[in-house]
């Protein structure tokens, strides 16, 4: 029989879990080795990497590392181009918003915890038209520590006025689950995320797997 939490909070990870951003980081990704003379790579090539963040998708495309003398650079400048298309085609996966409007319904607050940096994650969750609704909105540079590291998803506990040992923490790369079960809270795998072939999520050590959003509502 699967276990049953009584939840304060609900808190998910942004890109592979919340929303589906992978479309407009390919787009982006590709504008950039466009610019650069280099041939585009394949969405089914550039989507597992998407939750590892810029350096992991600048590896996809162009082969580099952060130590790379010419990262930085390529980093400004595809961030950059994301910005300005940062919500063309992203929206929530199928079943978000309605899992978001019973947790509301149940006064189950809910929030965002994110590696990406605040000047991307605000505009965007102001363009899908759901920052207002957040109770915790915490980015990479919210807190002085990123995932794996627990105190984004502490302090977004504390930003929701919830116990983290009574939330929720779902996301879709091994450092969500890290990052959650250090903080305290229960975690589950989006498995309809971003994971690529090599990943194993039933070795996270995450309290469940789940395929689509709604499957939450079991958990609480």
């Amino acid at each position: 029989m699967r276990a049953r939490y009584a939840s304060e909070c609900v808190l998910f990870d942004l890109d592979g879990t919340f929303a589906d951003t992978a479309p407009d980081l390919h787009f982006a990704l590709n504008q950039l080795l466009a610019k650069h003379g280099r041939q585009p790579i394949s969405y089914q090539q550039l989507r597992p990497a998407v939750s590892h963040g810029s350096r992991a998708m600048l590896k996809v495309g162009f082969g580099i590392g952060h130590d790379d003398p010419r990262f930085s650079r390529l980093q400004k400048d595809f961030l950059d181009i994301y910005l300005k298309n940062i919500a063309v085609h992203t929206k929530p996966f199928d079943g978000m918003m309605e899992l978001i409007e019973r947790l509301e319904q149940r006064t189950i607050h809910w929030g965002v915890v994110t590696n990406k940096p605040a000047w991307l994650t605000d505009p965007l969750m102001r363009q899908l038209g759901i920052y207002q609704r957040a109770s915790a909105i915490v980015s990479g540079d919210t807190t002085p520590y990123a995932k794996p590291h627990p105190e984004p998803v502490r302090h977004a506990c504390r930003l929701a006025g919830a116990d983290p040992a009574r939330s929720l923490y779902v996301g879709d790369a091994i450092q969500d689950i890290q990052a959650g079960r250090n903080a305290g809270a229960k975690t589950l795998v989006a498995l309809f995320g971003y994971l690529s072939d090599d990943d194993e999520p039933s070795e996270w050590e995450a309290d469940g797997l789940i395929n689509h959003p709604l499957e939450i509502l079991q958990w609480l």
